[in-house]
Formats: C-alpha cells, structure tokens, sequence
C-alpha cells in the first residue's frame, strides 16, 4: 500500500516564521499534509504565497480575536471535505479545531487551551477534550483517525524533563493527565511512544534561556491514532533540529489507499 508522510507544527505565528523561512521548510519535509496550530491569522492578513504553495490546498481556522491561537492544514492530497470547528459557539471562537476527510482516513489539526497560570482555566481545557471525544464519535464512524497538534500537556514523567517540579503545573496537572487516559482508553495509541520509548525527547522548549539548547523541554505536541488502524503506522519522530519557533516539528508516516491529489 501507498504511504503519506503527515507533518504537524506549532509555529507560534505563522506570519512570524514565514520571516525566518517556512516556506523553504516545508518544502523540505517534502509531505502529503502539514497541520498547523497557533498560526496567530486569518486569510486576508497572509501573503498569497502562504495561501497557495503550489501543489497544496490550504484550509484555515481562526480565532475571533486578532493575532491569536488558530490552526491549519495545508493538504496535497486531496479532501473529501474540510470542517471547521466542532459545531460549538463557546468552544469555537479561537479557531482551535480544524478536521478533514480523506478517502481512508480522517485527519484533525487540534490546538488544546492551556490551562494557564494556577489552572484557571482548566475547566475549559477539559470541556473542549471531551468535546472533541464526543465529536470523533459522532463523525467517525470506522475509518482511521488521526489527532495531530499541540495537545498542552506532557502525559508521562518520560515526556518532560523536570516532572518532580512541575507536579500539579498547567501541562502537567493530574487532570490534564487524566484526559489523556481517557483519551487513550476510547481507543487512541500515542503513535510515537510506539516507535521511541527514550526519554529526553521533546517538542516545546521554554523561552528562558539555553532551555533548548540544554534540551530542559515537554513533549505536548503528538500525533494520536486510532488503535484498531495502529498497523498503518510506518514511523514517527520528532524534529528538534527545525527552529523557528517554540516548538518543533512532529512527524508520522501511514499506509494509505489514497492516491488522489490536489
């Protein structure tokens, strides 16, 4: 069976990284899709190189407030349809959930809320994962799903580097934690803990200084598939070396059926 090689990225501004060389970057993963999250845009405000890179469909969602969260994906294969949003007023306002269909697969680009400072807004954060629980449930059906985007939390002690002291933190709180239980038991693998099971492997580094360089990060961004398709997966990885932003790339390849394009 044919494979596509996914690509997901959250770019802290799109308009920011475009500066420093994106669009080089993509074209170097040389991938059936890229999913965004925190583009920080809507149409109007980007370039039209950013709107139409040859050989891709571009598909956006966006915050109403300016300058804020969002996602994306740029797809070269091409969609049945393209969704955005969950359908929810309260929970669709910052351009957070972003879903497209494909012949053998669906594929969500997903930037979960931060709790924030001292877990304020934590029930928010869980209120919008069990929205987007409830919604594969719903639109699913049988065909193979893959979450891909920053997901704000580092699931295990293995998936940060300092857990002892970020006990009870926003990322790391026992209820953020939970979700992601729960996530897994409906029936989703962690596609990269499938491949790689060592420890020092992130994909957001902190702002504060020499915390990339001394690789002191959290792994909060994954590609997360549904378990009964998990033999599709070919690999997974993570691309530290890609700057440009806080995060680093993330990677999954999948066998697939589909072979029309864009």
């Amino acid at each position: 069976m044919p494979s596509a090689k996914l690509v997901c990225w959250n770019l802290n501004g799109i308009r920011a990284v475009e500066k420093k060389g994106f669009l080089d970057i993509f074209r170097g993963f040389q991938c059936d899709a890229l999913c965004l999250q925190e583009t920080k845009a809507e149409p109007s405000q980007l370039s039209e190189a950013l709107l139409n890179p040859p050989g891709y469909s571009s598909h956006w969602a966006w915050a109403d407030k300016k300058g804020y969260s969002g996602t994306a994906i740029y797809s070269g294969l091409k969609p049945i349809k393209v969704q955005r949003g969950l359908g929810i007023p309260e929970l669709d306002n910052e351009g957070r959930f972003l879903w497209a269909e494909y012949e053998d697969f669906h594929l969500f680009s997903i930037y979960f809320p931060n709790s924030q400072e001292e877990l304020r807004r934590i029930d928010h954060r869980l209120a919008f994962g069990d929205a987007v629980l409830a919604f594969l449930k719903k639109n699913c059906g049988d065909k193979m799903r893959i979450l891909c985007g920053d997901f704000n939390v580092a699931h295990q002690p293995i998936d940060l580097a300092r857990p002892k002291e970020n006990q009870e933190n926003p990322g790391y709180s026992l209820a953020e934690r939970r979700w992601f239980d729960k996530l897994l038991a409906e029936g989703y693998v962690d596609s990269f803990r499938l491949f790689n099971q060592s420890p020092g492997q992130y994909s957001w580094w902190s702002n504060r200084a020499g915390s990339r360089e001394r690789n002191v990060g959290w792994r909060i961004d994954y590609f997360v598939v549904s378990t009964e398709h998990q033999s599709r997966l070919k690999s997974a990885g993570i691309l530290p070396g890609v700057l440009g932003s806080d995060h680093c790339p993330i990677t999954l390849e999948i066998e697939t059926a589909q072979t029309t394009r864009v």
